[in-house]
C-alpha cells in the first residue's frame, strides 16, 4: 500500500525510483481512504541514518492493507550527530513533542551503535525510554529492533541482556514455536540476519511473561511480543536488512584489521556467503593477511565482485503487514486515543480476533 511523502526526506523518493508506491501529500488529501501514522524513532550512528530509513520504508511499503501510510522520522537531540547528519535531521525530521501531541498508530525504534558497557550510560538511553513509556500508554503497538529489544527489556523488566563469546552475526534459520496474528501465513521455516554481540534469551523472556514467537536453535530469539500480544513487539533479528547490509559490515571489519585497529582477521557471517563468494574472499583474505605482515599497500576490498542473495526479505514484509494489519483492526481515526481504545490492554491478542 502506498507511503505518503509527507515531507521532501530524500528516502522517499528513492523508495520511488525502486518501484514503491508513494502517494504526494495532495494527491493522498483527495483521497478517501483510512490513515495509519507510523513514527520511526532512528537511534543508529551518522553512516547508516538515511539507509534505516529505506530499510524500514520498503517494509512498511511492502504492506497490503487498504490504508495510506505516513511515516514520521524522529532522532533524540541527546544523540551526537556530523554536522551533515545533524542537518539532514533538522531538514527532514520531526519533532517528537509534536509527535506526542498529535499521536501515532504504530511506533518503531530502531537499534543503536553501542559505545559504552552499560546502556544506561549511552546517549541515547534516557530518551529512548521516555519515548517507551510514552508509547505503551498512547500508542496502539511498538515495535523495538535489535537493541531497542535489550533496552526494552531493562527498562521495563529490569532484566539484562547476556553477552556473547563472540559475535553472532550471519543468516540464521528460525522456526515459529506459537501461533499468533503476527506470525499468520508465514512459513513456519525462514531465514533472518543477525549482527549483534548480546542477546535476550527465551528464558528471560519467559521469566518476564513476555510470548516467544520465533527462535533459531543456533542464533536464538527473533521475535516476541508483551504478555498482551501487540503492545511491544520484539525483534533480536534485522529482517529490514539489504542483500547487501551484512556484506558492507565484513567488509568495514576487514578495513579495521587492514588499519591495524584489529588484531585477528575477521571470520566471515554464518550461512551468507556462497561457495563462489566464499572463494573471492579467501583469495582477498591471504593477500590481505600478507599485505599487512610485509607492511606493503593492499587491493581494495573486491565489494562488487561479491554475489550476496536475500533470503529474509519477504518472510520480512509478512511479519510488517500482518503488524500493521493489526494494528488497522484496532485503531480509529483519532491518533491521540490511548492504547487499544475499548478493548482491555491485559486481555490476550488472540482472543480478540
Amino acid at each position: 500500500m502506498p507511503i505518503v511523502a509527507n515531507s521532501d526526506l530524500p528516502s522517499f523518493e528513492r523508495f520511488r525510483r525502486e518501484g514503491g508506491e508513494v502517494l504526494s501529500a495532495g494527491r493522498a488529501g483527495s483521497q478517501d481512504i483510512r490513515e495509519l501514522h507510523i513514527g520511526l524513532m532512528n537511534n543508529m550512528p551518522d553512516a547508516a541514518l538515511e539507509s534505516t530509513e529505506r530499510q524500514f520504508l520498503r517494509l512498511i511499503g511492502g504492506c497490503n492493507r487498504i490504508a495510506q501510510f505516513y511515516v514520521y522520522p524522529f532522532s533524540p537531540p541527546q544523540v551526537p550527530r556530523t554536522d551533515q547528519a545533524q542537518a539532514h535531521i533538522e531538514k527532514y525530521y520531526h519533532d517528537f513533542d509534536q509527535l506526542k501531541e498529535e499521536g501515532l498508530d504504530a511506533l518503531i525504534v530502531t537499534g543503536a551503535n553501542p559505545v559504552c558497557a552499560h546502556l544506561p550510560d549511552e546517549s541515547f538511553w534516557e530518551p529512548m525510554c521516555e519515548t517507551l513509556d510514552w508509547a505503551v500508554q498512547n500508542v496502539t503497538s511498538t515495535l523495538c529492533a535489535c537493541l531497542a529489544t535489550h533496552a526494552a527489556f531493562l527498562h521495563f523488566h529490569n532484566i539484562e541482556r547476556q553477552p556473547l563469546a563472540a559475535k553472532r552475526w550471519g543468516v540464521f534459520s528460525h522456526r515459529v514455536v506459537l501461533e499468533h496474528p503476527l506470525v499468520r501465513n508465514v512459513n513456519t521455516r525462514f531465514n533472518v540476519p543477525h549482527s549483534r554481540w548480546n542477546e535476550i534469551t527465551a528464558e528471560q523472556i519467559t521469566q518476564a511473561s513476555q510470548l516467544v514467537l520465533v527462535e533459531s536453535e543456533e542464533a536464538g530469539i527473533h521475535l516476541a511480543t508483551s504478555a498482551d500480544g501487540l503492545r511491544l513487539v520484539f525483534f533480536q533479528g534485522h529482517p529490514e536488512y539489504d542483500d547487501f547490509s551484512l556484506l558492507k559490515e565484513y567488509k568495514r571489519e576487514v578495513n579495521r584489521f587492514l588499519a591495524g585497529e584489529i588484531d585477528d582477521y575477521p571470520h566471515y557471517p554464518d550461512h551468507y556467503f556462497s561457495k563462489k563468494a566464499l572463494s573471492l574472499l579467501e583469495a582477498y583474505r591471504e593477500s590481505a593477511i600478507r599485505s599487512r605482515q610485509q607492511g606493503v599497500s593492499f587491493d581494495d576490498f573486491p565489494e562488487q565482485q561479491i554475489p550476496v542473495e536475500n533470503t529474509w526479505g519477504d518472510t520480512g514484509k509478512m511479519i510488517f503487514n500482518n503488524w500493521l494489519g493489526t494494528v488497522y483492526q484496532l485503531t480509529g481515526q483519532d491518533r491521540r486515543a490511548p492504547f487499544m481504545p475499548g478493548i482491555d490492554p491485559d486481555e490476550p491478542l488472540a482472543q480478540l480476533f
